[in-house]
């Protein structure tokens, strides 16, 4: 009698529930009896998976967070090897979250249970000293980015392009008098969305820098509205900030709702991350702008490999919007960027022509293209 087959996941954040949820929807129509358990969310629950752990244990940020909770982290994991040593599944699929998952894999690739990582680590921007490790550790990753393949078949690691899950959730065409309405926003003025990140030190390096930029347009364009999108926890901060540069002319402090943001605006300041690659598939022109701890950014730039760090020109391949990082990150050139883009039409069509190619050479069926690769995998 042959055994059913099962998976074992880990997801550690939200956006990896997303993905796996997805995933499990594809693992579920090529094997309908299947079973799956781990570590996990919400998502991940409406397909059957069985969570031991939920995915927030591992959902810790920065290094002195992650020191505070890292002897229950590495506990977690020694726990769940041990489980899956004991009753291997059929497959172990790492979703995101490298820094557990990678040493996870390498175990249970030892021991013989093929190991798959779906989203490469960003190797090509940040970390080529994980490629070694990445090639120990896994059998096969699935890759959301086109560009990836090719990089990992140079180091002899097997991979499979699955597309990106946001180019399948994100419409090609975007209706921005529905999202204006829907906020309150006028149909006929000049919105810029401020987006400073979603992390408590985002928002500590980067929101001042943001508002005091949009008091700056607001004075040199009058009429400007501006749109925030904050995260629930991060709102009073943020409020606080407000308050802090003396008020910005009608800026709309949203709670959440970054898309409705982003559909809604003709331009956007916005932290370098995956909010960008939103931004891009919403095809709007934005300022890339990041600033961190002098010390990190003395670690990151030593080990940056790109010319680039925002996610449309690293895609792209050139500069096709600004990247402002660091120390050039004034609220002065901020602004000076954002209102340029609203002084050149051409220029955004240009850019929304790009984005839409971006946007066709994303979109994939993925779940199901991920759960061929791993039935083949299987079929080894």
């Amino acid at each position: 009698m042959t055994k059913p087959v099962s998976f074992s996941l880990v997801a550690g954040e939200a956006s990896g529930d997303l993905l796996a949820g997805l995933l499990l929807g594809g693992l579920k129509q090529q094997w309908p009896d299947m079973h799956s358990a781990g570590i996990g969310g919400p998502r991940m629950a409406q397909h059957g998976f069985q969570a031991w752990w939920p995915y927030e244990k591992l959902a810790v940020r920065g290094y002195v967070e992650v020191l505070r909770h890292y002897r229950e982290i590495v506990g977690i994991r020694a726990q769940l090897k041990q489980r899956l040593l004991a009753n291997p599944p059929s497959a172990f699929i790492g979703v995101d979250a490298p820094d557990f998952n990678l040493d996870l894999e390498r175990d249970l690739k030892a021991a013989g249970i093929p190991a798959v990582h779906f989203v490469c680590p960003s190797i090509w921007a940040w970390r080529a000293d994980r490629v070694e490790k990445i090639r120990q550790s896994v059998d096969h990753v699935l890759c959301i980015f086109p560009f990836e393949t090719e990089l990992l078949a140079q180091h002899g690691i097997a991979s499979t392009y699955v597309g990106h899950p946001l180019a399948q959730t994100i419409p090609d065409v975007i209706d921005q008098a529905a999202a204006r309405a829907q906020l309150g926003l006028p149909s006929d003025a000049k919105v810029v969305a401020l987006l400073p990140g979603s992390r408590s030190s985002e928002i500590q390096y980067l929101a001042k820098r943001f508002l005091l930029a949009a008091k700056t347009m607001a004075k040199r364009q009058p009429g400007l509205h501006f749109v925030l999108p904050a995260m629930p926890a991060l709102k009073e901060r943020i409020q606080a900030l407000v308050q802090e540069v003396g008020g910005v002319p009608n800026l709309m402090l949203l709670e959440g709702q970054s898309h409705a943001a982003l559909a809604a605006c003709d331009v956007t300041l916005i932290a370098s991350g995956t909010a960008t690659l939103e931004a891009a598939l919403f095809k709007r022109p934005m300022v890339i702008a990041y600033n961190m701890h002098w010390l990190s950014w003395q670690i990151m730039r030593r080990k940056k490999l790109q010319a680039w760090v925002g996610l449309p020109n690293i895609l792209c391949q050139e500069f096709v919007v600004p990247e402002l990082l660091q120390d050039a990150a004034t609220p002065d050139a901020l602004a000076s960027e954002v209102l340029q883009w609203l002084d050149q039409p051409a220029r955004i069509q240009h850019i929304q022509q790009r984005f839409a190619a971006l946007h066709d050479s994303l979109r994939r069926d993925t779940p199901t293209l991920a759960a061929h690769a791993i039935e083949k995998i299987l079929a080894r």
